[in-house]
């Protein structure tokens, strides 16, 4: 029967299967589903990001720019010595009434009276108190100047600043803003004359601590930085890569081993606040090492970097193919030799690219210095590491508690200058690492 239907050409029908659900449509939406939320993640991140960058750039941008006046000043010997005394004592010139010489140069400038004290103290009201050290470090570095008039641009109050800036509202009543219609008078008058500008802020990066914001920098917040970086990387990077090495090429395999190996990575994830309480019990209590230094600071730090650094340390160790080990031992080579050799020399981008990750969180940690006593009053830079200093991370926590409008911008002048040091301690670690990376 069958033979005969095929036979006469005609052909059989054929027969329906339903399709077989595996449940391909759903995975599919699941995956789409998946995809659409890693891109919604990632783009809220972005976004984040986006938002703290701008927000920071736009409040800290103008702390690189400092307004400051232009003055005709003349160095009277009368105020700076008049009883002639320098030759013989220093106290002279160290003492002299240095912002008589700025005010006398800004009324002039003003064209205002000697008799008219209200405009005169309106007018004082416009310079910075740092004239006296700007003018007193002129006079002591060059002495000859003494009797001379001399241009000079000269720090402008921190109110000045700001409302120069346009970051107060000078259209209300001058009863509520720090700066009266006459010294706007005064600025404007000034501006037109185009002595009035604002200048690159060279102070935010030489000057130390103050109590003034024109005059507040973060010269000795860098330099304290340096010596505790530097102490880090002279402790945690030979006693890390040591350990490492011991810990995965010599160490035996035991329970011991096992026990400090976990303790290693369970270190790593300790908050840095008890780093500093450590550092505050041990280095200040009981070793009696100065607070506020620091030596201090790169110890604590130094703590808290170990665990990174032997951990990044054993990872690019064993990075390395056994094949090279084989080899070195194979043509006589002694393990040490091996190790030293030719395994280290190959894991050495690894190394490196950890030790500059590890120096970078610790450059960017502030609880531990604030135990030890980092947030000290420091306006003198450190000529040791056992002098008082303080830190990048913490100069900017002291300044974000100042209430003054000038001081808030430069706090993210500071947090922009922090993030340039991480930028480019990463950026050169990524480098390094692409430079030096072997691929097995």
């Amino acid at each position: 029967m069958t033979d005969a239907t095929l036979t006469s050409g005609k052909t059989a029908p054929a027969r329906k299967t339903g399709r077989r659900d595996i449940g391909l449509k759903g995975r599919y939406a699941a995956e789409r589903r998946f995809r659409a939320y890693g891109l919604i993640a990632i783009g809220l991140g972005l976004l984040f990001l986006f938002l703290l960058l701008a927000s920071i750039i736009m409040d800290g941008y103008t702390a690189f720019r400092q307004t400051s006046i232009q003055l005709n000043i003349n160095f009277d010997e009368q105020v700076i010595d008049p009883d002639g005394g320098r030759d013989t004592s220093s106290m002279a010139m160290l003492t002299a009434n240095y912002p008589l010489l700025a005010q006398r140069a800004l009324y002039d400038e003003l064209g205002i009276g000697e008799d008219d004290s209200d405009a005169q103290r309106d007018a004082n009201a416009l310079l910075s108190q740092g004239v006296r050290t700007q003018l007193r470090d002129m006079v002591i570095s060059n002495p000859d100047i003494i009797g001379t008039t001399q241009p000079v641009w000269v720090l402008a109050h921190g109110d000045v600043d700001s409302a120069f800036k346009g970051q107060f509202d000078l259209s209300i009543d001058e009863s509520r803003r720090r700066v009266n219609d006459r010294q706007v008078a005064y600025m404007d008058q000034l501006a037109e004359d185009n002595v009035l500008q604002q200048r690159f802020n060279t102070g935010l990066f030489v000057n130390g601590a103050s109590s003034r914001p024109e005059t507040a920098g973060m010269g000795v917040a860098i330099v304290g930085s340096f010596y505790m970086m530097l102490i880090v990387l002279v402790l945690a990077l030979p006693i890390g890569v040591a350990a490492s090495i011991y810990l995965e090429e010599f160490a035996p395999k035991n329970r011991l081993t096992d026990i400090i190996e976990v303790n290693i990575n369970n270190l790593a994830a300790v908050p840095s606040i008890v780093y500093g309480l450590l550092g505050l019990a041990v280095f200040i209590n009981f070793v009696g090492l100065p607070r506020s230094a620091a030596i201090v600071g790169g110890l604590v730090l130094t703590l808290m970097t170990l665990p990174t650094i032997i951990i990044a340390t054993r990872a690019a160790l064993k990075a390395v193919p056994p094949s090279i080990r084989d080899a070195a031992l194979g043509v006589g080579a002694s393990k040490m030799q091996t190790v030293f050799h030719h395994v280290l020399p190959l894991a050495a981008p690894g190394i490196l690219t950890g030790t500059i990750i590890g120096l970078a969180t610790a450059l960017g940690e502030t609880a531990p210095l604030l135990l030890i006593g980092m947030v000290a009053f420091v306006a003198d830079y450190p000529a040791t590491p056992f002098d008082p200093s303080t830190a990048l991370p913490v100069q900017i926590y002291m300044w974000s508690n100042q209430a003054e409008r000038a001081f808030v911008e430069r706090t993210s002048g500071a947090i922009i200058i922090l993030l340039g040091f991480l930028a480019v301690m990463n950026i050169t670690a990524i480098i390094l690492r692409r430079r030096f990376e072997r691929r097995w």
